[in-house]
């Protein structure tokens, strides 16, 4: 039999990678001399090295070309936002008219909700999944307290079904049934954070408007993780951000998709100048006539300097191509799971569903070993251990740790040095 747990047959694999070289493209933390194994790619992805290129090409065209860099030379700022519409439609599944990097995550949320949350007395109510992300109920909940309902009545929280904390297919199914005449918006994640759990956007937007319900999706943790084909997908709005598996740096500039059915519709929007129609933008004029398509939701002149490291992600994303990305996502989690199961059984036990088509590269993990070695909390001791290791993932409350193989750089030799050390701390604690 194959030893899975070999140094010989992990760097196997990596050597007959067809996407190996791509990890050359990142720039690596080291610990102690050596390349960390970093597993936190659904919190902030690594640098491109391509990244700095991009962000210096800004600054050298603001310092020799100031406000003329607006219209002149190589990428001009005045369509800057255009050099990242195809690249990022065709990430994502959907039509170029139909994607725009703008905003930050729940800015974009907001923005959305404003166009397609349209509650009435009859459909005053928002459904999300209970646990959601905090920035999301926040919004969801100030959303639905501005149109002058309440959240307590309003806001509908599906609690997980599964005895791993997970929300089955059905159960989102009968709430959309049992809910439905009072549904104005179903807003799901395509990966919730916490069990790292992937949803089919095609299903819940057919029961959403079957309904009469419109549905959005956040899909912070979905975008570079997961093939999407969000026009095909029906859903009417989308928001994610760029700074997890698309590598674009903290505070990144973020995404936004709204359906081609929209693009020249007539709903209620908050507008700004950069939503304006291009060709009389700068007629200056009074009244808003939006760009069709997603462009029209933007507020306000795109951050340069912002937006130029994700240039250079994309590029790698072209490169790679999302189903390549995805085919070696599921070999390298599969095998984390399969170490896990083998090795760490009676220490870890995992959370995400073990279907590779409800997950994507995450897997949230709990720790059942008791206490650590310093007498705390095991999970938080076995966190904090891996760190001194040089073996990072994340921390989610109140016991989740998150640890996610990013194919564009993590290796199946990161993944063994991951079980290798939670062995040492398993075996002293």
């Amino acid at each position: 039999m194959t030893d899975l747990y070999s140094d010989h047959y992990a760097l196997a694999q990596d050597a007959a990678d067809p996407l190996r070289n791509l990890r050359e493209r990142f720039l690596i933390p080291q610990h102690d001399g050596a390349d960390q194994a970093y597993f936190v790619g659904n919190s902030l992805g690594l640098q491109p090295r391509g990244a700095r290129a991009h962000v210096e090409e800004v600054l050298d065209k603001w310092a020799h070309e100031a406000v003329e860099g607006h219209f002149t030379g190589q990428a001009q700022w005045m369509p800057y936002h255009e050099l990242v519409r195809e690249p990022l439609a065709r990430l994502v599944g959907a039509k170029p008219l139909e994607v725009v990097a703008m905003n930050t995550l729940t800015v974009n949320l907001h923005l959305m909700m404003v166009s397609f949350y349209r509650p009435t007395r009859e459909r005053p109510a928002i459904l999300i999944e209970a646990g959601a992300f905090p920035s999301d109920r926040y919004a969801v909940a100030s959303q639905v307290s501005f149109h002058g309902f309440d959240p307590a009545t309003d806001l509908i929280e599906l609690q997980p079904d599964q005895a791993d904390g997970t929300t089955s297919m059905d159960a989102i199914e009968r709430a959309i049934a049992q809910h439905g005449s009072r549904l104005a918006l179903v807003l799901w994640p395509g990966v919730q954070y916490r069990t790292g759990q992937a949803f089919d956007p095609k299903r819940i937007a057919t029961l959403a408007h079957a309904q009469g319900a419109m549905c959005g999706f956040d899909l912070a943790h979905a975008v570079g993780n997961l093939e999407l084909a969000l026009h095909d997908s029906d859903v009417d709005f989308a928001v994610w951000c760029h700074y997890k598996y698309l590598n674009s740096g903290p505070g990144a500039v973020a995404g936004c998709f709204v359906h081609e059915r929209h693009a020249h519709s007539e709903v209620p929007r908050f507008a700004g100048w950069w939503g304006h129609d291009q060709s009389t933008r700068f007629r200056m004029g009074p009244q808003f006539v939006p760009t069709p398509g997603a462009d029209g939701w933007q507020l306000s002149n795109p951050p340069i300097l912002g937006m130029a490291p994700l240039r250079a992600s994309l590029e790698l994303f072209d490169e790679a191509g999302m189903p390549a990305l995805r085919a070696k996502s599921v070999k390298l989690t599969g095998y984390l799971e399969t170490l896990i199961r083998q090795r760490l059984d009676g220490t870890l036990q995992v959370v995400t569903p073990a279907d590779p088509a409800q997950r994507g590269c995450q897997l949230s993990l709990r720790v059942i070993a008791g206490r650590g070695l310093t007498g705390r909390d095991a999970g938080r001791d076995l966190f904090d251990y891996l760190a001194t290791q040089g073996v990072l993932g994340d921390w989610r409350e109140p016991d989740v740790i998150r640890i996610s193989p990013a194919p564009l750089y993590n290796t199946h030799a990161d993944v063994l040095r991951f079980v290798r050390a939670v062995e040492r701390w398993r075996d002293h604690a």
